[in-house]
C-alpha cells in the first residue's frame, strides 16, 4: 500500500507564491520520479511538473519559468515551488508518484489564485 500526503495548498492573490509538498510512504520498492498534476472541473488531469529519480525535470508551458519542481529521494518528497501565480493557475493539485507496475495518486489539495 502507498500513501502520498500533500500540503502546502491555499488561497493566494495573483502574483503571489505558494509551496507544495508531498510525501509518499509504504511499498516504494523502486522509485522511478514523481510529479505534480492539476484538474479543474470539467478538464482532464493535466501535469504541471516532473522530476525524476536522477533528477531529470519537466514543466508544461504555461509554468515553465514560475514553477519549480524539487525531490528528497531519502524522504520519498517532491516540492513545488509556485511564484507569479495567475488565476488560471487555479485548480485541484495532485501528487503522484512512479514504480515499475503504477502510477499512484495523492488526494489533491486546492489552490486558488484570486484577488
Amino acid at each position: 500500500q502507498v500513501q502520498l500526503v500533500e500540503s502546502g495548498g491555499g488561497l493566494v492573490q495573483p502574483g503571489g507564491s505558494l509551496r507544495l509538498s508531498c510525501a509518499a510512504s509504504g511499498s516504494l520498492f523502486r522509485v522511478y520520479g514523481m510529479g505534480w498534476h492539476r484538474q479543474v472541473p470539467g478538464k482532464e488531469r493535466e501535469l504541471v511538473a516532473s522530476i525524476t529519480r536522477t533528477g531529470s525535470t519537466n514543466y508544461a508551458d504555461s509554468v515553465k519559468g514560475r514553477f519549480t519542481i524539487s525531490g528528497d529521494n531519502a524522504k520519498n518528497a517532491v516540492y513545488l515551488q509556485m511564484d507569479s501565480l495567475k488565476p488560471e493557475d487555479t485548480a485541484v493539485y495532485y501528487c503522484n508518484v512512479v514504480v515499475p507496475t503504477a502510477r499512484y495518486w495523492g488526494q489533491g489539495i486546492q489552490v486558488t489564485v484570486s484577488s
